[in-house]
């Protein structure tokens, strides 16, 4: 807790010059001027852990945080990098750092990689070079993090409209209403983020059908045709599950009511829990 930034260790797959970054954890060390001291056990115990859960995982380098105090590499990164590249089956690791000083309004990721400075043949440190990052989400963490953003929002508007409302005086009953106000808009946010997938959802088929339409028809000056595009669409199709339209209503149908049963089940145990405490509070339980 007191270390001016946070370190931890790299997960993912390479693939040439390519490396891909898929999981991650924290490490504890202690700095102190030139030297650094790293939990070499604890990132022996959680890599085991890691690699029972995903065998094809392998070290592809580490993380710090950057903090206003301290720059965005630091005199110690040599040291430990040198211990990630012995971490590493090639020797190479690479080095993300996450911006937290929030300059711009934003946390910020940048990627280096090494080349150590030699002197007489004897290396002498590591010279650090930015390179290329894009982020790519998967389509489960696509739609995690579009409910995230919707549930976000869906929380400040009740949070802001019950500050506007009347204090309850600690009336058990009052307290009560306002539980049950709390999951009616709960589940009211989880229905309109529902529903702005499904329309967001049809947007996308409307564009694509009306983009494969115009290919159809040699509509070549508005819509140029494209190999790439066509070939995604085509991929995309073949993932889809041959179905009868009724058969899909019916499965959805039932999931949605199983998902509302399921809500509904534990808004009452949440209220129930909640009258319970406040009984037992006025009862001197």
């Amino acid at each position: 807790e007191a270390e001016g930034r946070v370190i931890g260790t790299l997960l993912g797959r390479r693939d040439g010059d390519r490396v891909e970054v898929t999981n991650c954890f924290a490490v504890p060390h202690a700095e102190r001027g030139d030297e650094v001291a790293i939990g070499k056990d604890f990132n022996k115990q959680m890599l085991g852990l890691h690699l029972r859960a995903n065998r094809k995982e392998v070290v592809v380098g580490w993380y710090s945080s950057a903090t206003s105090s301290m720059p965005l590499i630091a005199d110690t990164s040599s040291l430990i990098h040198d211990f990630y590249a012995a971490e590493t089956d090639d020797g190479d690791p690479i080095h993300l750092v996450v911006d937290t000083r929030l300059q711009q309004d934003k946390l910020s990721l940048r990627a280096f990689r090494s080349t150590p400075v030699l002197v007489q043949g004897e290396p002498l440190a590591n010279l650090f070079h930015e390179v290329r990052l894009s982020l790519q989400s998967n389509e489960p963490e696509a739609i995690c993090l579009d409910h995230m953003i919707q549930n976000a929002k869906t929380t400040t508007t009740t949070t802001t409209t019950t500050e506007e409302e009347e204090p309850t005086n600690g009336d058990p009953a009052n307290n009560s209403s306002s539980d049950r106000d709390n999951n009616s808009a709960s589940f009211d946010g989880s229905a309109a983020a529902l529903q702005e997938s499904m329309k967001k959802l049809l947007g996308l088929l409307e564009t694509t059908s009306n983009y494969v339409d115009q290919v159809v028809e040699g509509s070549t000056s508005t819509t140029p045709p494209d190999p790439v595009i066509g070939r995604k669409i085509a991929d995309t199709l073949g993932c889809v599950p041959r179905i009868r339209p009724e058969v899909f209503d019916r499965l959805f149908h039932d999931s949605l009511q199983d998902l509302l049963m399921v809500t509904y089940l534990s808004n009452i145990t949440k209220t129930q829990v909640t009258i319970a405490e406040k009984l037992n509070a006025s009862l001197g339980v």
